[in-house]
């Protein structure tokens, strides 16, 4: 089952320290670029993955093409993707070793949810991290 329990996803946004953004936008007006900067802002270091701006710099962090391109442990792979491009997302966030899985707002996909749980990962669908922290009251990363 994806988490839906206020406390469970509240520890999961504490002990989550790196996340890696699939679906990054360089464009300001994209909800990605926002929640980019607010976990930032938060105290996350975040990794942008997007193939189409691979190689350029997004909030001061390089982009990267694909999450097996990532060589640092990854807490929160937060996925900015449609329903049906999230599967083949989850089975890298499997492949990498990622402790979880956060499916943003609109973004359900039961199937891969169940892979990732099968494989030891917590899952978070149709939910933004960015609206989550204020409303649960997380407290600031430290590093």
């Amino acid at each position: 089952m994806p988490l839906t329990d206020d406390a469970a996803i509240k520890t999961l946004l504490e002990t989550a320290r790196t996340i890696a953004l699939v679906g990054a936008s360089d464009r300001p007006n994209r909800p990605s670029y926002r929640v980019m900067a607010t976990l930032q802002t938060h105290g996350y270091r975040v990794i942008p993955v997007n193939p189409q701006i691979t190689g350029e710099h997004l909030h001061g962090e390089f982009v990267f093409r694909d999450l097996d391109q990532l060589g640092d442990p990854i807490d929160i792979v937060d996925i900015f993707r449609r329903s049906d491009a999230v599967g083949p997302i989850v089975d890298q966030a499997i492949a990498i070793g990622a402790k979880a899985v956060w499916m943003q707002l609109g973004a359900i996909d039961e199937a891969a949810a169940a892979r990732a749980e099968a494989a030891g990962l917590q899952v978070v669908m149709d939910r933004c991290p960015a609206n989550e922290i204020p409303r649960l009251q997380v407290a600031p990363v430290s590093a």
